[in-house]
């Protein structure tokens, strides 16, 4: 009897081994099979209406964290006009033994980039690569104004307009914005100029600028604030020029002063004036300018310089200059 039931036991143990054996093929071939996350096919969807190629999708889709595979599923789902249905299931033929464990973990979510944006090209030589918009938030590698910073951001690389030329000197009066890259604690609106040319600045207080141009202050300031701040990116703006004009009066549309944001001529001061008006005497007009306590009165026929004769006459100005239109 004993004899008879060991051989029962036997054969259930070994048709319990065949069943596991054929059964976990099929988990594992149905994990496989598991189609991608649909707000991932959602989102290559919408990256595709708008204008970016499966190599930017797939760029955007693994920075922010999904598997390249999982990518690469989604973008091949994405091309079918609408997801294929699910087959049901079919009734296993015989019942297979429980397999322990073989549910299939979803991803954690990822936060993907909006659908437009395109991947940023790294530049040549730079040191790690920059991506834009993952997340809703923008990074960047290590940079001038980034290294060490509490704000990784990196400064625009388009030039800025300082309001004046590049050799142009701040003076006395002279209104400035000075901007500390990530450091708004830092910068400062609407500095005037004083008397002793200095300007007041959060952290360093009191600094010299007058005779410098808008460059030389902001390496200037960045020296000072560096004792504060780790390498400062200081941008100087001219807000306001009240140091350097040039006065024009006479037969003009527009009598008074012109700021000297540049280093115009005779012929270019006329026309910030309005130019000449039909009673001006064209070639009595002169230029009168002071230099070391004397004055000189220098000539300018303008019908001459007009038809290109005698340009000498159409001199560089200097702050201070009067032109006097008869």
């Amino acid at each position: 009897m004993h004899i008879w039931e060991n051989a029962k036991m036997s054969r259930a143990i070994l048709s319990a081994l065949i069943l596991l054996s054929t059964g976990l093929p099929s988990a594992v071939a149905a994990a496989q099979d598991n189609p991608p996350p649909k707000e991932l096919v959602q989102y290559v969807r919408d990256a595709k209406k708008a204008g970016l190629d499966e190599r930017q999708i797939q760029q955007n889709a693994v920075s922010a964290g999904w598997p390249a595979g999982v990518v690469t599923d989604a973008i091949s789902t994405s091309t079918e006009k609408k997801e294929p249905e699910k087959a049901p299931a079919k009734a296993p033929e015989k019942p297979s033994a429980p397999v322990a464990d073989s549910k299939v973990v979803e991803p954690a979510p990822k936060t993907l980039p909006p659908a437009d944006v395109k991947p940023v090209e790294q530049p040549a030589g730079s040191v790690a690569p920059v991506q834009a918009g993952i997340g809703g938030v923008t990074t960047a590698g290590v940079g001038a104004a980034g290294v060490g910073g509490t704000n990784p951001a990196v400064k625009p690389t388009q030039p800025i307009n300082r309001g004046v030329a590049e050799d142009y000197q701040i003076g006395p009066g002279d209104v400035l914005h000075v901007s500390v890259w990530g450091e708004p604690t830092a910068s400062v609106n609407g500095a005037i100029v004083r008397t002793d040319g200095k300007i007041s600045l959060p952290l360093i207080h009191d600094i010299f600028v007058m005779g410098l141009t808008t460059s030389q202050a902001e390496k200037t300031i960045a020296e000072q604030l560096g004792r504060f701040v780790n390498n400062p990116d200081v941008a100087v703006i001219v807000g306001a020029i009240n140091s350097k004009k040039i006065y024009v009066t006479g037969q003009v549309k527009k009598e008074g002063t012109i700021p000297y944001t540049y280093q115009m001529r005779v012929m270019q001061a006329l026309s910030e004036a309005g130019g000449l008006t039909p009673y001006a005497k064209k070639k009595r007009i002169y230029v009168l300018r002071n230099e070391d306590g004397q004055s000189f009165k220098l000539p300018f026929d303008y019908e001459a310089v007009l038809r290109g004769e005698h340009m000498e006459m159409n001199i560089p100005l200097k702050p201070g200059d009067q032109i006097i239109v008869p």
